[in-house]
This record gives structure tokens, sequence and C-alpha cells, in this order.
């Protein structure tokens, strides 16, 4: 497929996302929002707490310990070429995903617990590698900042990945309202998105006996649901700066 037909099917398919992504929320979603919210009124303040910072503390642990690891950034190379990379990375790290969701389902309790860390940074450095496919380099804070947009974008009610999707959406030039260190950053919302997101695939996890099963597969869709949102957004990114570069070579040549 030529570059050029490739970029226009992308754009087709980023203008579908990018309408999913506005839905206002259906009576089943405002429903289910109303009942967790009603749900999360009953856990105690302690708990809540306890609860954003174990995972404030593992994604800032992913986020700053990436920066070592984390591939350099693509320089070179049509949409169409990168996003053949960006499509085998994603396979492989759902097949990770999968694997580690089956070991820990068919483990019971105990290490169904602990797949909810480790599927996070597999799911957090998914981001950091399909970042670079894309040309961004993941040292740079503003980038980490878009990752964890990226992230509640994927797993977040409707209501509030509107509400993300509008704040990034002219990503290249905001300035204004980004916190300022990743400390700044609304640790509760975010947790509390992701838990009500996955919380009932990953329970049925727990399930002795279906839990190996039901961890493989729960854990090969999660990672394709974030691949998928993270191709669309880095795609709005690369045709935002295609059309900024045309409007400078346009003003160029008036001179």
């Amino acid at each position: 497929m030529l570059d050029a037909e490739y970029d226009r099917r992308a754009q087709r398919e980023l203008q579908q996302w990018r309408a999913q992504m506005l839905q206002q929320p259906g009576m089943f979603g405002w429903m289910a929002g109303r009942v967790q919210e009603k749900v999360n009124s009953f856990i105690p303040e302690k708990a809540h707490a306890a609860i954003t910072s174990m995972i404030k503390q593992m994604t800032q642990g992913v986020l700053t310990g990436s920066e070592i690891v984390a591939p350099a950034p693509l320089l070179g190379g049509s949409l169409a070429v990168r996003e053949r990379l960006v499509m085998q990375k994603i396979e492989a790290y759902r097949t990770t995903a999968a694997v580690e969701g089956g070991i820990a389902g068919a483990g019971g309790f105990v290490l169904g617990l602990v797949d909810f860390p480790v599927l996070l940074s597999i799911k957090l450095k998914l981001l950091f590698d399909l970042s670079a496919l894309y040309g961004h380099s993941g040292s740079d804070f503003r980038e980490r900042l878009y990752l964890l947009q990226i992230f509640q974008l994927a797993f977040s009610s409707q209501q509030h990945r509107r509400k993300i999707f509008l704040e990034i959406e002219d990503w290249q030039d905001r300035r204004e309202g980004l916190p300022n260190s990743l400390d700044e950053f609304d640790w509760r919302t975010y947790q509390q998105e992701y838990r009500n997101y996955i919380d009932l695939a990953k329970l049925v996890q727990l399930i002795p006996i279906v839990g190996a099963p039901v961890g493989a597969v729960v854990n090969y869709r999660l990672l394709k649901q974030l691949g998928e949102t993270a191709r669309n957004a880095y795609r709005m990114r690369w045709f935002a700066a295609s059309t900024h570069e045309s409007a400078i070579d346009t003003g160029l040549k008036k001179i």
C-alpha cells in the first residue's frame, strides 16, 4: 500500500475513533457510573488513600525506571513503516500479557493479586515502546504525561474518556494546566477509573479452575485495547504535526 493511501485510511480510522471518544455516556454507562460511585463511597477514605498511593508508586516506578531502558525515538520513516513495527510490538506484548495472565489465573488468589502490578508494568512499557516508534522520547516529561493520558483513554468510563480526549486533542500547543511534576498528577481519579474499568474482569480471574483461561483472554484483550488507543492517539499528533509543517512550508514559499 502506498504511503499516501495508507495515510488517508489512517485519517478515516482516526476520525471514527475521535467520534467514539467524544460520545456522550449512554444510559447504561451513566447507571454503571452511579453504581460504582456508590460502591466507592462505602470504601473508607484510608483505603482509598492506600490504594491511590500504591498505584501511584507502581506507575511512577515504571515511568521513571523506564527512562534507562526506553528505546531511542525512531527518527525516520513514514506512518505506514512505523505502524508495521507498532503492530508487531503490540502483538508481542499481547502474547506476553496473555501468558502472564494465564499463569496468574492458574495460581489462584495470591498469584491473581500479583498479576495486577505485573500487568500494569507491561502496559506502561508497551506505551514507552510505541512512543519511540512514533518518534517521541520517553525521557521527556511531557511524553510521560501523554502516556498517562493514553492509559486513561483506554481504561476509563466514557465520561472521563471524553474529558481526557478534549484535553489532549491539541497536545502540541498545550502548555497551560499541565502538572509540573508527577506528584501533581491526579492520581486519585487515575486509580479509580482504572480499577472501575477492569475490576470485574480481574475478579473473575481469581476464581479457581476458570481463572487461567479468563486471565489469558482478559489480558490479551486489555493489551489490544491499549494498543489501538495508543495508535490513534499518536496518529492524532502525527497528522497535527504534518499539518503544522505544511503550513510553515506554505508560509515560507510566500515570503
